[in-house]
């Protein structure tokens, strides 16, 4: 067998050069910018549960508080709980 031997490599192959940092540069424009165009899609179809959007406000208004039961330990609406069935439940029927 002819050709190299073992441990010869090209080192220029591992160094950093002109072109490969032009194609990283463009390959992580490429990924920024999708995510944008992305953001913006879901922005205009309503949806997203993006944080500072108003959909997300709106979610957080629908919100409910809620409040543990002494008897049973589940947690219910803090307005409007009802009875859980036991006797020493603190909620009206």
């Amino acid at each position: 067998m002819t050709g190299p031997g073992r441990g010869h490599y090209n080192t220029r192959m591992l160094g950093f050069s002109l072109t490969k940092l032009l194609v990283l540069a463009i390959i992580i424009a490429l990924v920024w910018y999708g995510f944008k165009w992305a953001g913006r899609i879901s922005a205009q179809r309503g949806g997203g549960g993006i944080p500072g959007d108003d959909a997300g406000k709106a979610a957080l208004e629908d919100a409910e508080d809620m409040a543990k039961c002494e008897a049973c330990g589940t947690f219910v609406p803090a307005e409007g709980a009802r009875d859980c069935g036991r006797d020493s439940c603190p909620y009206p029927s």
